[in-house]
């Protein structure tokens, strides 16, 4: 089973990175999970420049989309909102059926204490213009993050990490219900 895993945040050591990889060391010998390495990379979305054959960067976030049996989305909150990147990477999806039904678990955390909510609440409309399923358990909001993580991402807080467990056994479940 492969897991592609975007985070939100393009700055090194992000809290949200570091996340996935929490969900990635929870996961069993069965599953690999991947991050994506090409968010910076991708154009800004306009329709017209949604061309057959796609632009490089946007084939490359198509075909690992569409080599994943599930997908993960970690995001920070900005602006009350998802980065800009995050909401131009899932706009170069929507033209397209890849993450029609794709398993999908959602994860926005933040050192404040809301904790990434609006972050959350502007990402599931996109999720749902997609026609993803949303994995049972698979929508997590983790606030004051940095308290529940050491500086190298190891979850020190017992509930974040039940969360997290949790959010995995979601995502799996899903795959296999596919």
């Amino acid at each position: 089973m492969t897991i592609l895993a975007i985070s939100g945040s393009l700055r090194v050591g992000s809290t949200n990175t570091l996340l996935i990889q929490a969900v990635a060391d929870r996961l069993p010998d069965t599953a690999r999970l991947t991050l994506f390495d090409g968010l910076d990379a991708l154009p800004h979305f306009s329709p017209e420049r949604d061309t057959d054959p796609p632009l490089t960067p946007v084939a490359h976030l198509r075909e690992s989309i569409e080599q994943a049996d599930a997908v993960l989305i970690c995001t920070p909150e900005y602006a009350f909102g998802i980065p800009g990147v995050l909401k131009n990477a899932l706009d170069w999806l929507v033209s397209t059926t890849l993450m029609t039904h794709k398993p999908v678990a959602a994860l926005s955390a933040s050192p404040s204490y809301a904790g990434g909510e609006r972050a959350m609440a502007s990402l599931l409309p996109t999720l749902q213009a997609l026609d993803v399923t949303l994995a049972e358990g698979g929508v997590l909001v983790v606030s004051s993050v940095r308290s529940k993580m050491a500086p190298d991402g190891t979850i020190t807080d017992e509930a974040t990490d039940a969360d997290l467990r949790s959010l995995v056994q979601g995502v799996l479940r899903a795959v296999k219900a596919t």
